[in-house]
């Protein structure tokens, strides 16, 4: 399984809230996650069809932007 890792500048739980119906509709349910507790914010993608311009664009449509690590 493929798995992309991107800098990003959602923050905190409300900023999850905002991003999570579009990322769980551009990216699936349960394929993404954001590690809250490191400096860099760390979104990482899991699956076979991860393309790193849509999750990338993915996020900027949720009010965020992603930066490919």
């Amino acid at each position: 399984m493929k798995k992309l890792e991107f800098k990003t500048n959602i923050k905190c739980s409300g900023c999850i809230a905002k991003a999570t119906p579009i990322l769980d509709d551009k990216l699936g349910k349960g394929n993404w996650e954001v590690d809250l507790f490191t400096l860099k914010k760390t979104l990482t993608v899991k699956g076979n069809n991860a393309n790193e311009n849509e999750i990338i664009s993915a996020v900027g449509e949720a009010g965020f932007t992603a930066e490919k690590l």
